[in-house]
């Protein structure tokens, strides 16, 4: 069982909450870092899935509906964590209470709000 889950940021989160949330000793990875801007919502998914991370995003109706396709076609992915656009502090807490209350087998597959 893997405690914390790996995440990714999607590319509409701010670079500062990465920064926030690995000074919190939390595993996270970015779009700059992994050369994958300009993906589409679907490939940014099956890119996070393919690297076994959860996806951070502000973007809830596309990620809504690529979780309902997932689910729909059998597909797994690591989970994807919906944050409302707040300040960058308010959203890595946001993010932070959520990955310490669940562990990475609990939210894989699952779409959750923080």
């Amino acid at each position: 069982m893997t405690v914390f889950a790996a995440l990714y940021t999607d590319e509409d989160m701010s670079a500062l909450v990465a920064t926030l949330l690995k000074s919190r000793g939390l595993d996270v990875v970015t779009v700059p870092e992994q050369a994958t801007l300009g993906k589409s919502d679907r490939e940014q998914l099956e890119f996070a899935t393919s690297i076994d991370r959860c996806i951070l995003t502000h973007n809830r109706v596309d990620f809504e509906r690529l979780h309902l396709q997932y689910m729909a076609e059998g597909k797994q992915h690591f989970g994807i964590i919906i944050v409302p656009q707040k300040s960058a502090y308010e959203v890595a807490q946001r993010i932070g209470i959520l990955v310490n209350a669940l562990t990475a087998d609990e939210i894989r597959n699952q779409l959750l709000y923080a």
